[in-house]
């Protein structure tokens, strides 16, 4: 399968300050990847050179003919007088049909908030209906920046679950930048170590036992570990804790 982006030795830097080096990346289409490492560790650097809204200083950057590539950050920086609801914030930048709007918000488990004003949402809805937005383009590749600071556990838990149900209907890829350790083990293919250049990558168990990461994050991995482990026991029903 085509590589949907493939990043070979690609560097970024910000003033004299070397945020990146010696990146080798690259996502397949229907993959869930997900990017963990410490605050400047460059994992958003990483994510905004790939849809090429930093530019890169060494390495060269491919992406698929036709890429669609949908994004949602952080979080939005709202004005809480500006009066605008669901509806019309999904027509920005461009006026989309109700139709269109109605499966997005139903794609993203946000249906009947179409009428809601922004600034009456949850940190939950509000990340929904972000990422309702970023499906209307239906993308080949799905990209949330910590889409999840600022949600509980079983809040964040939830998100993940709904991006995994998007990428199951939908058929795209998913990156994410997670500080959620606890619940990305579960909701990823594969996990990809990051501290200025790729620690380690891999499995998710593949990467939570690798010393570079116990390194960073130190004795929590294991919990992190556990957990996956004790989800897809859930699941699957033939793998077990420790």
């Amino acid at each position: 399968m085509t590589p949907l982006i493939t990043a070979k030795n690609l560097s970024v830097t910000h003033g004299r300050s070397n945020v990146l080096h010696g990146v080798d990346f690259s996502i397949a289409g229907g993959e869930i990847v997900t990017i963990v490492g410490p605050n400047g560790s460059g994992k958003s650097s990483l994510l905004k050179a790939l849809i090429g809204s930093i530019p890169i200083s060494a390495g060269t950057l491919t992406r698929m003919k036709g890429l669609r590539i949908g994004y949602v950050p952080q979080q939005l920086a709202l004005d809480p007088t500006l009066p605008l609801n669901v509806r019309r914030f999904l027509d920005l930048p461009r006026r989309i049909s109700d139709a269109e709007a109605i499966t997005a918000l139903e794609q993203a488990g946000c249906s009947g908030l179409a009428d809601r004003q922004l600034s009456d949402l949850s940190g939950g809805q509000l990340q929904r209906i972000m990422l309702a937005r970023a499906l209307l383009s239906d993308p080949h590749l799905l990209i949330l920046d910590e889409a999840t600071q600022g949600l509980d556990q079983p809040g964040a838990a939830a998100f993940y679950q709904r991006i995994e149900d998007v990428r199951t209907t939908q058929g795209c890829a998913v990156l994410m930048v997670s500080h959620d350790l606890h619940v990305v083990m579960a909701a990823s293919d594969r996990v990809i170590c990051l501290n200025g250049h790729i620690c380690c990558e891999g499995h998710p168990e593949q990467v939570a036992s690798a010393p570079e990461y116990r390194a960073l994050f130190g004795t929590g991995t294991q919990g992190a570990l556990a957990l996956y482990r004790h989800s897809h026991d859930h699941s699957h029903g033939h793998e077990t804790a420790e």
